[in-house]
């Protein structure tokens, strides 16, 4: 029977194999098997400055939002970003996302970074006609016209000590255990299997009864079986958002 250690096992047998590394003058090019929203591999930067390093996405996860319609540009969308990257304690230096590592946690540190680039990129998944509308917001809305009690953007330290950031935490009540919400805004292969793992290396630090939830974006295209059900393998229950009444009970008892 496969353990989670297994899987956890092979997830990072799975992350080594496909990374590539390569130096660029002063600078190392990290190429991660991660993909962002045009299905490129995300790339990073490495640079030791003195005893520690340097890690950053150089600029590229911002811009390329801005590119595409949607420039963090107001109040509300800045407080969204700050609120994302603090959770993984990563920082803003002009348009660049970036994080400082020792030798002791750069893997941490490296991690750290690339669920930032992957959540800012989720986050702010737009499309060019309909720039204003942010699933997360979206979510936060539905749960509170249901009445659900909540609390936004919970950060765990899972069994390999690695920080994941969830969305929603809904604590336990006397007719359901604690349950926890991850927001795909784009529920693409890369987004489920980071959701996987996020909450296959949490699950045994929380209570035994905890509930994983992934609520998916279905308004701009169809979620694909495999999609939901690599998810449920995972014992993570999708919600489809045009499905999401079917929850309302469950998630507001």
């Amino acid at each position: 029977m496969t353990t989670t250690d297994d899987l956890i096992g092979r997830y990072y047998d799975w992350l080594k194999a496909k990374t590539a590394w390569r130096e660029i003058d002063d600078w190392i090019e990290i190429t991660t098997p991660y993909l962002d929203r045009h299905n490129d591999y995300i790339q990073i930067y490495l640079r030791q400055q003195g005893n520690e390093w340097t890690l950053t996405d150089d600029g590229y996860t911002l811009t390329d939002l801005a590119q595409s319609g949607c420039i963090i540009d107001t109040p509300h969308r800045k407080a969204l970003l700050q609120a994302t990257l603090n959770g993984f304690g990563v920082h803003q230096v002009h348009d660049a996302i970036e994080i400082k590592a020792t030798e002791d946690n750069f893997s941490l540190q490296k991690h750290n970074l690339l669920q930032a680039i992957l959540a800012v990129n989720d986050l702010f998944y737009v499309t060019r006609t309909n720039v204003e509308s942010f699933f997360f917001e979206d979510v936060a809305l539905w749960l509170d016209k249901a009445d659900v009690r909540y609390t936004p953007r919970v950060n765990f330290i899972g069994h390999s000590r690695f920080n994941h950031q969830f969305d929603f935490v809904i604590p336990k009540s006397r007719h359901e255990p604690e349950r926890i919400l991850r927001v795909i805004n784009n529920p693409n292969k890369d987004n489920a299997k980071n959701a996987a793992f996020a909450w296959l290396d949490t699950k045994d630090v929380r209570p035994a009864d905890s509930l994983a939830f992934a609520v998916l974006n279905d308004r701009e295209h169809k979620v694909t079986n495999a999609i939901e059900d690599a998810l449920q393998s995972y014992d993570i229950t999708p919600i489809l958002w045009s499905k999401r009444e079917n929850f309302r009970d469950r998630l507001a008892a």
